[in-house]
């Protein structure tokens, strides 16, 4: 592990009995006590993830909200100061260069978040069209550490712990003011788990504290370390796309089913050229649902036949633990892609009969 990159918090993983895995050139926990102890710990209580990992990009100037808006699908003349927003950085084709987070400190200070293996692709692809625009971009990831507390008594721990301010932050807002033991942090509700949740950014001076001492706190509300393995089969169950595997740079939002996050009424902004002829011929593949009718687990990479010809291939595949079903999401022939049709899964070289249904698979009980 010496030749990958830590966080400020690697020391503690040894410390908590991680398994630890090289993943984008980092070295983090798969595991602590287990994937399974640790995704049933998030849907049932509340877990703690270590995502230092993430990078965080500044941007500032004048233009700041018209750039944003040239590059991003959503249209961020929508938020506010103090609110988040998700989005898609696009390429030229419509594809995705990334899905991004952006908070908004004011109309000419924004931060977005990016994951960490498109981080230096990312400030690149930023920083390579601020021609024309009064504005700054400054990639701060190493300045920048997040925790991430998610579940469903994830309130009840941050009001413990954090204070009634911090416990009151509602969904997608955030607050940049808040204090936790002496230390400025940044606290979002927003996650990837499909459960309540916050996330919480500091200087990495300071999160290797606070990581215990939140440990600490969480025990009477059950909290556990959770680690990569979990986060992958929880915000698979919601079907949160994973850059990569449901979202790239050739599979635009409209084949991942995040439509809802391009608004092409915006004048212009990249791709969206690129999108609206997509939109006029009308999709040839997409995202979908599915569920193992016969025994077996799909992985990615999986080839998915319909009547014995190839119509797609599994994105993501797992043994789902809250449903206890094996399901899958495949980047399938549109004809097929709505809930009911059949297919066959090619699992370790036989086919294996599924069926299509409605995402996502698993919805959280509750949103304040």
């Amino acid at each position: 592990m010496d030749h990958l990159h830590k966080t400020a918090v690697y020391p503690a993983y040894g410390e908590a009995g991680a398994k630890i895995v090289d993943f984008e050139g980092w070295a983090l926990p798969l595991q602590f006590e287990g994937i399974l102890a640790e995704h049933q710990a998030v849907r049932e209580s509340a877990g703690v993830f270590d995502v230092s990992h993430m990078g965080e990009v500044e941007v500032t100037g004048k233009d700041a909200s018209v750039y944003l808006n040239e590059l991003l699908s959503n249209d961020i003349s929508r938020i506010r100061d103090g609110q988040a927003q998700y989005s898609i950085l696009l390429n030229e084709n419509g594809g995705a260069v990334d899905d991004v987070m952006t908070y908004r400190f004011s109309g000419q200070h924004y931060m977005i978040v990016v994951n960490a293996a498109n981080r230096f692709k990312d400030v690149k692809w930023m920083m390579d069209h601020t021609e024309g625009y009064q504005v700054t971009v400054i990639d701060r990831s190493d300045e920048v550490a997040q925790l991430a507390i998610q579940g469903p008594k994830a309130e009840d721990l941050m009001r413990a712990f954090a204070g009634e301010e911090a416990a009151k932050i509602r969904f997608f807002r955030f607050s940049d003011s808040i204090r936790i033991q002496g230390v400025s942090c940044l606290i979002s509700r927003t996650g990837y788990t499909g459960e309540d949740g916050f996330e919480v950014y500091l200087s990495p001076d300071h999160v290797m504290k606070l990581w215990k001492d939140l440990l600490e706190a969480g025990k009477e509300f059950g909290l556990k370390p959770a680690g990569l393995g979990c986060r992958d089969t929880l915000r698979f169950e919601a079907c949160l796309p994973l850059y990569g595997r449901e979202l790239a740079e050739d599979i635009t939002p409209m084949e991942a089913g995040l439509e809802r996050f391009v608004k092409m009424e915006k004048p212009d902004f990249i791709g969206k050229k690129a999108l609206a002829a997509q939109k006029e011929r009308g999709l040839e593949r997409k995202i979908a649902g599915f569920e193992i009718v016969g025994r077996g687990i799909p992985r990615s990479g999986y080839e998915i036949r319909r009547n014995g010809e190839k119509a797609g291939h599994v994105t993501t595949g797992y043994y789902a633990p809250t449903l206890k079903k094996n399901l899958g999401l495949a980047l399938l022939d549109a004809g097929i892609a709505a809930a009911g049709n059949t297919i066959e899964v090619r699992i370790r070289g036989k086919s294996v009969p599924g069926i299509t249904v409605e995402t996502p698979f698993y919805k959280k009980k509750y949103q304040k």
